[in-house]
Parts: C-alpha cells; sequence; structure tokens
C-alpha cells in the first residue's frame, strides 16, 4: 500500500540520518512479512509517486546495514523487498516466490535483476517463470536467505544487525 511505501521509505531515510542507528531490520506483523502488493493499487502508487522499485533501491543503497526478518509469506514485492535487504534471516515455515506470472505480469521492482544475482540464473529463471513458492530451507541452499531459524525471526535478525 502507500502508507506502507512511505513507511518504509521514511524509516529508512530517519535511519539513515540517524548516527545512533547502526542497522536497520525490516519484518511484517503478525507473523507475516508480506504477500506482495495489492494489485487494485499499483496504478495509483505511481499516479501519487510512490513506486515499489526506488524504495527498493533506497533500502539497497542504504550506508547501513538492512537485514530483512521473513515470516510467513515474502512473495511479489515483498520478496522483492527482502532482495533489496543486505541480509535475509526466514522462519523455518517462511515461504518466498515471485507469483505475479500466474496472473500474467512480470515482477515489476527488479526482482528479475536482483534474483539472479543473488541465487544464479536457472534457480531465478525457474522461480520467476513458474511462481512456485519455495520453503525456508531450499531458499537457504539457494542462497536466497542467509540464515533459517525455528523461533523468533525478529530476534535472529537482530542479532546478526549487531554482528554486522
Amino acid at each position: 500500500s502507500l502508507t506502507v511505501l512511505q513507511a518504509l521509505e521514511d524509516g529508512l531515510r530517519r535511519a539513515d540520518a540517524d548516527p545512533s542507528v547502526k542497522a536497520v531490520m525490516i519484518c511484517g506483523d503478525n507473523g507475516q512479512f508480506s504477500a506482495g502488493a495489492d494489485i487494485r493499487g499499483l496504478s495509483a502508487a505511481k499516479r501519487q509517486g510512490s513506486a515499489l522499485g526506488p524504495v527498493i533501491s533506497l533500502i539497497e543503497s542504504s550506508r547501513k546495514p538492512v537485514v530483512a526478518a521473513i515470516e510467513g509469506f515474502a512473495l511479489g514485492g515483498g520478496l522483492e523487498v527482502a532482495l533489496g535487504c543486505h541480509y535475509r534471516i526466514a522462519h523455518v515455515k517462511a515461504r518466498m516466490g515471485l507469483p505475479e506470472v500466474t496472473i500474467g505480469l512480470l515482477p515489476a521492482a527488479e526482482g528479475t535483476q536482483r534474483l539472479p544475482r543473488l541465487i544464479g540464473v536457472p534457480a531465478a529463471l525457474e522461480m520467476i517463470t513458474t511462481g512456485r513458492h519455495i520453503p525456508a530451507a531450499e531458499a537457504l541452499k539457494l542462497g536466497l536467505v542467509d540464515e533459517v531459524v525455528e523461533e523468533n525471526t525478529v530476534e535472529a535478525a537482530i542479532d546478526l544487525a549487531n554482528k554486522v
């Protein structure tokens, strides 16, 4: 939603400007990272000047480490947000994917560029062209996430942020 995009952008800009902030952790609410954009809001976001791609580029270019704490689903734009982060930690039950192709769309927030850089072209092509959701264990094997945890994903992400 526009509210989430604006909150991500504002929060990251504040964190980057605050010398007391050493790292940033992005998580969802109630055990869910993000199931992606509401397709009904895609054109509204562009009309009002907010778009997911520039927000993800802002995350990626942050001078401070940004860690994604993935619980539940990271799909579509949600996975693209995680791809923009410098590190990703997933709960063992998390699932990730780019399902846009199942409704005739390609990932539009540079997921088609970031995913192959992270996991290689063959695995990325399979994910992008099938829309398949992959479990956390497979994401770890592919290099999509840096760590899989069974307990508190947010705490694990904070621990990682403190280490880096």
